[in-house]
């Protein structure tokens, strides 16, 4: 069955979740990526994507994704438009990908950044990144060049991530350094080897 072993690893834009899946990756955890199967989906779909947002955010025949990303950001409407669009086939690949992991009965990540604001995912497990706001802002800036209003823009299109801290199974704190954040990955290992006891991880 599908996402019987699946944790969910999700947070807020730039709290470090790449990173982590990274980590979980290395540590020899299996990972399917939302984000990149969005930007592997996306490409696909020129036709629909001009038809919903205009010609505007497509150049030579190619999607322009920061002409779409500053639209969406700044348009709640155009940003539920572009979700309700492209959700259904992310989550339609991620289901198959998680059925083939399924196969091997053991636990699994799925990187899915939007997993609150979603549905359709039935997971036991969430894990959480956390990072506070004033971090996530401040990593924005640097990472995308963004101005602060540009940032928070980018921030408040989600959920607050003290919300997601409050409904997470485990969290991991990525507020600090490097170090920090590699014994938070390990605590949260032998957090998922608790409940796991048969399987060797």
């Amino acid at each position: 069955m599908a996402y019987e072993h699946a944790i969910v690893l999700t947070g807020g834009i730039a709290t470090g979740k790449s990173t982590v899946s990274s980590l979980l990756r290395a540590k020899g955890f299996e990972v399917i990526d939302a984000d990149l199967i969005a930007k592997e989906i996306l490409p696909l779909h020129v036709k629909e994507v001009e038809a919903l947002f205009g010609k505007s955010v497509v150049v030579d025949g190619v999607i322009d994704r920061k002409a779409l990303g500053s639209l969406i950001f700044s348009n709640k409407t155009e940003r539920e438009k572009l979700n309700a669009f492209l959700h259904p086939l992310i989550r339609e690949e991620i289901l198959r990908r998680s059925e083939l992991l399924e196969v091997a009965q053991k636990p699994y990540i799925i990187d899915i950044p939007l997993y609150f604001e979603s549905s359709g995912y039935h997971c036991k497990m969430v894990v959480v990144v956390y990072a506070p706001v004033e971090v996530q802002r401040k990593r924005l800036m640097i990472r995308e060049n963004f101005t602060k209003e540009e940032a928070q823009k980018r921030i408040d299109a989600q959920i607050s991530i003290e919300e997601k801290k409050v409904m997470a199974d485990f969290l991991i704190n990525n507020s600090f350094d490097m170090k920090f954040l590699e014994e938070e990955i390990e605590k949260c290992i032998k957090f998922i080897r608790g409940k796991y006891a048969d399987n060797k991880i």
